[in-house]
């Protein structure tokens, strides 16, 4: 090969990188779920909330582009389990479940304030009722139970007999996996699977 040929060569090469590398780029833009600009309510507790589950659900859905806010029993400063803080947005006395696309219930042992809360129990029977999407990770699966929403649904939560059993007793169908979507109801078990999780309820978001 001459040199002529040869830096012909080498031009067609470098043009051929440079296209298959856009058409991956391409590629990549397309697979990018966007959920643009719909609203997703987080329920947390006020302390003891597990920080995974917020925080990391929080980064998937706004960087698809969804709005992310933040419901508590108070509006100071709340706190995680391992010491991360969150301020909310509003009260779960004030929430309108109409103004939100999806509610979302974070675990973490604080959460079982909402097993027994009214209020709490209110906003995912009418999240349901409005067919919104609703998600609840690792013990939150329980205020789902209690609001009667889980009955004949498949559904995990954090696997202690304690938890499940109350899960059965409501009537969900429990799965022993880490993360189950049965219709608009997505469930997970741990903080382990706070992206998944988050990514389940952007696709669901992406179809709604």
């Amino acid at each position: 090969m001459n040199k002529r040929e040869s830096y012909f060569s080498t031009k067609f090469k470098i043009m051929l990188l440079i296209l298959m590398l856009l058409f991956s780029a391409g590629c990549i833009e397309k697979e990018k779920v966007s959920i643009g600009g719909k609203k997703v309510l987080f329920i947390i507790a006020h302390e003891n909330f597990r920080d995974e589950e917020l925080f990391e659900s929080m980064d998937v859905i706004e960087n698809a582009g969804g709005e992310v806010f933040i419901g508590s029993t108070s509006l100071a400063t709340a706190h995680g389990m391992k010491g991360g803080e969150a301020k909310p947005d509003i009260l779960i006395d004030d929430i309108d479940v109409k103004q939100y696309d999806a509610i979302i219930f974070i675990g973490g042992y604080g959460a079982e304030i909402y097993f027994s809360n009214d209020t709490a129990i209110k906003i995912a029977k009418d999240a349901y009722e409005q067919n919104k999407v609703i998600g609840a990770i690792c013990i939150a699966p329980c205020i789902l139970a209690y609001a009667g929403i889980l009955e004949q649904k498949n559904a995990t939560v954090y696997p202690t007999t304690k938890y499940i059993n109350i899960l059965k007793n409501q009537g969900a169908n429990f799965i022993d996996k880490p993360l189950v979507k049965d219709g608009k109801i997505i469930t997970a078990s741990n903080p382990t699977v706070a992206k998944d999780f988050a990514k389940a309820i952007v696709s669901e978001l992406s179809n709604a």
